[in-house]
């Protein structure tokens, strides 16, 4: 930090000029003479400028009897301004940082509460009515929310391993497209089903929430159907139509549950009712449907954002 009253560099900073100054004692004790040689006499103090702004100073130490022609010094304000240029870079980068990690805070909080805690939520009120079936030795009750209890442990074990995956493996930088390609992969090998992605769309340029929100209803639609639908094929579409992005996943598998069917599907329910909301955060809509020939295709409809649409 330089103190505008400290001789040759505060001069510089409060003039905005390229000041000498042939009495370097007080840079010796400040430096405690580690690197000026007996004949070293003049300094010279040049700030470091961006945007017309002082952002310090830097100082050259010449010996005794040389001077800086004024062509030098236009050239020692050519450099100071590289130099401010190189220092706010260094800033933002680190505010940028800075503001990445806040983030990702933040993100990591907002997805722990959407899908994990919601999950051990939704356990412990089963528990409690577990408990009461078993306090009246209800037991065919007790045994339907015992599988609702199962399913949300299986759900919350899910929704941990996902959020260590993808903090440990974060979503491809290059983008949507990318990593969808990757985790349609993934799934290829863990359920031994055939993939097909299919994109549509030319350009595809999502905000990165935007990007994460539709990866993990995809990413969640995948899990469901590795554990419920017993499918051998699945095609993601990904697609844009009057100004509405459109994301199609469908399979082959066993269709959509019958809603009385609840031990089956409670598990189900509760992972498309964080889908939903996640659906919600694009100012979309969720759909799920049975397909005529088998299987069920869950779609994914939201906005093109009016910034992008005007691009």
């Amino acid at each position: 930090i330089v103190s505008v009253d400290c001789g040759v560099c505060g001069k510089a900073a409060r003039e905005v000029t390229v000041s000498s100054w042939n009495n370097v004692a007080f840079c010796k004790r400040q430096a405690n003479d580690a690197y000026f040689s007996d004949s070293c006499n003049t300094v010279v103090a040049v700030p470091l400028m961006h945007k017309n702004q002082v952002m310090g100073v830097y100082n050259l130490f010449l010996e005794e009897g040389k001077t800086v022609p004024e062509d030098v010094r236009l050239l020692f304000r050519s450099i100071s301004e590289h130099l401010g240029i190189a220092l706010e870079n260094a800033r933002l980068t680190r505010e940028n940082m800075r503001i990445s990690l806040m983030n990702e805070r933040q993100m990591l909080a907002n997805q722990i509460h959407d899908s994990l805690a919601q999950t051990l939520a939704y356990a412990k009120m089963r528990l409690t009515v577990l408990s009461d079936a078993m306090r009246h030795e209800d037991y065919p009750k007790a045994n339907r929310y015992l599988g609702d209890v199962e399913e949300a442990v299986d759900l919350a074990y899910a929704d941990l391993r996902d959020l260590i995956t993808q903090y440990r493996d974060r979503i491809n930088p290059r983008g949507l497209v990318p990593a969808i390609q990757e985790l349609a992969k993934s799934f290829r090998k863990k359920a031994n089903a055939d993939v097909d992605f299919l994109n549509l769309v030319q350009d595809v340029s999502l905000t990165p929430d935007e990007e994460i929100q539709v990866f993990h209803i995809i990413q969640e639609s995948l899990y469901n159907i590795a554990k419920h639908a017993r499918a051998r094929h699945v095609v993601i579409t990904f697609d844009l139509e009057n100004g509405q992005y459109i994301v199609n996943v469908a399979d082959d598998g066993v269709g959509v549950q019958r809603k009385n069917d609840e031990s089956s599907t409670m598990g189900k329910s509760f992972g498309l009712t964080i889908m939903r909301e996640r659906a919600a955060k694009l100012e979309g809509k969720l759909i799920v449907e049975s397909r005529p020939a088998g299987g069920t295709v869950i779609r994914l409809v939201f906005p093109q954002r009016k910034s992008e649409h005007a691009a």
